[in-house]
């Protein structure tokens, strides 16, 4: 069966890992006989060629683009007749494709006789063990993220409380002011993120709230990034929790509690280990504490309080990808980049998270992470 990817490498990571450019309008890609082969529009070979890779451009010219251009068809229909030409022309007539694999396209490639398989287990497999390229792009995000984390942390070290609010450089301290800070960091270290989470308060008892607003004088902050290296297009992903000024005596047990169930899950990661079983562990921990937990909860609860997420999941080219840490967990294997997140949340009231972005090595782990601990930020 031959392999068959469609799309463009900034919203397929299954291509982009087969074609590391950022390629913005759809193109084939097929793995036939021992052959790489890539139809794409002729302004695109010459950058496929430059990489020196194996891989075999034929332009979309050779399977009558020009013609089909000029048949009246809209530019969908147009894409959609082209790429069932591709595939014919190629000789392909049973192609394995990934579950986000386009249902336009692939509607029209079966009425056009070729039979599809969706698979994305393997084509997971195939991501696992990062390249060369890709693991030098998530290392220089992590990099990228810690200097953003550091500048934000700054912030928050100087401000100043005043009037129930906090004050740095003579502005209220807010959560658009760190996620300002952080972006620019980020851009001057050669990495982006489309999304950032610095929230404060009760958002951080939710756990993918982006924050918003000041910040008060006793506060909880709470830093997630997970930004996109600009030239591999692989993510890194980190978590910090903060104290500004008097929080309660819980809220720092619970960051103890935290980071004993992050060294208690880094402990046991190496190459066989069950993400179930991790999760399970950790869990284990927390509920002895007396915490709620996806895996000692009642069937059916929604947990809003306690550890309500998985323990972790894979970070490539995706910020969430294979392996999966949780409920359901897959095995871990060496080359794996992971990232590893208990967190405690009481709902209404505030949320701790801590995240390390880890590589699975051939006998253990490798912390990439090197960003401290510290809970308390500012009095």
């Amino acid at each position: 069966m031959d392999v068959l990817i469609v799309g463009e490498t900034g919203r397929t990571p299954e291509l982009r890992h087969e074609v590391p450019l950022t390629i913005l309008d759809p193109f084939v890609y097929v793995e036939s006989g021992g052959r790489r082969i890539v139809a794409i529009s002729a302004m695109e070979a010459s950058r496929i060629d430059a990489l020196g890779t194996d891989l075999e451009v034929r332009p979309f010219q050779e399977f009558g683009a020009d013609e089909l251009r000029r048949s009246g068809l809209d530019e969908y229909a147009f894409m959609n007749e082209l790429t069932l030409r591709v595939v014919r022309g190629l000789g392909v007539t049973h192609g394995l494709v990934p579950r986000g694999f386009p249902v336009g396209v692939a509607d029209v490639l079966r009425a056009g006789g070729v039979e599809l398989t969706v698979d994305q287990n393997v084509f997971d497999a195939r991501r696992r063990a990062k390249s060369e390229h890709e693991l030098a792009g998530i290392k220089r995000a992590q990099k990228a993220s810690e200097a953003a984390l550091t500048a934000a942390v700054d912030l928050l070290r100087r401000s100043e409380p005043r009037a129930g609010g906090r004050v740095v450089d003579g502005s209220p301290l807010t959560c658009e002011l760190l996620k300002e800070r952080i972006q620019n960091v980020l851009v001057a270290n050669g990495a982006f993120a489309s999304e950032i989470i610095a929230s404060h308060g009760p958002q951080t008892a939710i756990g993918h709230d982006n924050g918003s607003g000041p910040i008060a004088a006793d506060d909880i902050v709470l830093i997630d990034l997970f930004p996109i290296d600009l030239e591999s297009a692989c993510f890194a992903d980190m978590t910090r929790t903060f104290a500004l000024g008097a929080v309660s005596d819980e809220l720092h047990g619970a960051h103890r509690l935290c980071m004993e169930a992050l060294e208690l899950a880094v402990a046991n990661v190496r190459p066989g280990a069950d993400g179930a079983d991790l999760h399970r562990q950790v869990c284990g921990l927390f509920a002895e504490h007396g915490h709620p937990t996806t895996a000692t909860k009642k069937e059916g609860e929604v947990l809003r309080d306690g550890f309500n997420h998985a323990l972790g999941h894979g970070v490539g080219l995706a910020e969430h990808e294979s392996p999966w840490i949780g409920t359901i967990g897959e095995e871990l294997a060496a080359g794996d980049v992971i990232a590893l997140e208990p967190a405690l949340y009481r709902s209404g009231e505030a949320g701790i998270r801590i995240e390390d972005l880890i590589l699975v090595t051939d006998d253990g782990c490798e912390l990439l992470s090197e960003f401290p601990y510290a809970f308390v930020a500012s009095s």
